[in-house]
């Protein structure tokens, strides 16, 4: 592969092959996120040939794949009719596959009718990784993610429709002190709407110099300690209301590793995060120099 790096994918990837179509972020301007910041990653789309050459040489030598997770951070900016193409590439080389994935923007599947998204579902489009952050509209705005509650929910519920499965993530402690409540209750509020088959929630971690990050809060953001992130935690998971969606929080910036579906476990997981409220040199977290983004 002619991987173009830094690259990225989700920790349930680990096993999938990186394909990667296009490279960086189609929007990129999200104040929190520093994933494609650097000058190799300016946004483009692979040439159509190339990317069908990738896929030519990587069935050759792997003809046991699987699983695809389509890269970089925001695969699903091509056009349908590109998207088309890349899949019945990768339908003609691994006809056994199971399932392609691939991160998105909310504005990228807005930009997409119901029925596209149908038929990329029908190709092997399975699983789309994406990006919420926050429900709050205060929150979303200051961090410049160019979506509101309505986009993001519009956006899920399309991708319902089309049967393909949700994995949101929502970043803990995005609001910092000042906003933290209404970035929990509205998180939740959204992500009970739309109730995704999957659900993380990761810990804001900024890099040093976050002038552009501060900017949004006009100096005024302060970093939630973790106690703060674990009563966070605790709200957002006390005002979820969900039927059977897989929840995970044990992502390596987590300090807390949870993990149950939901509702089922809910008591079970407040419980737990109530246990690091209370006792924290008891429970089982992880140490400073073991987090990361």
């Amino acid at each position: 592969m002619n991987y173009i790096e830094p690259l990225y994918r989700p920790p349930s990837e680990a096993r999938s092959l990186i394909l990667q179509i296009t490279n960086g972020c189609s929007y990129n301007r999200c104040t929190f996120c520093s994933m494609y910041q650097a000058p190799q990653k300016r946004f483009r789309v692979k040439p159509e040939q190339e990317i069908r050459a990738e896929i030519v040489r990587s069935a050759q030598r792997l003809p046991s794949v699987r699983r695809i997770f389509l890269a970089d951070g925001d695969a699903m900016a091509l056009s349908v009719r590109r998207l088309e193409q890349v899949l019945d590439c990768i339908n003609a080389h691994w006809p056994e596959i199971q399932r392609v994935a691939a991160y998105c923007l909310p504005r990228n599947l807005n930009n997409k009718s119901l029925e596209a998204l149908a038929t990329l579902r029908a190709k092997g489009l399975g699983l789309v990784y994406v990006g919420v952050e926050s429900g709050d509209d205060e929150v979303l705005q200051r961090v410049r993610k160019g979506e509101t509650y309505a986009s993001t929910l519009a956006a899920l519920e399309k991708l319902k429709a089309a049967g393909i499965k949700a994995s949101v993530m929502v970043l803990n402690g995005l609001g910092g002190r000042l906003l933290s409540h209404q970035h929990a209750l509205n998180s939740a509020r959204l992500v009970s709407a739309a109730q995704p088959e999957y659900l993380s929630t990761l810990v804001l971690t900024l890099e040093p110099g976050d002038n552009r990050f501060q900017e949004g809060f006009r100096g005024d953001f302060s970093p939630l300690n973790p106690r703060e992130l674990f009563e966070e935690t605790a709200q957002f998971l006390h005002h979820l209301e969900l039927e059977q969606t897989i929840f995970r929080s044990d992502h390596a910036s987590n300090y807390l590793a949870l993990k149950g579906v939901l509702g089922r476990d809910k008591a079970k997981l407040l419980d737990q995060v109530q246990w690091a409220i209370s006792a924290p040199e008891q429970a089982p977290l992880r140490p400073e120099w073991a987090r990361g983004f």
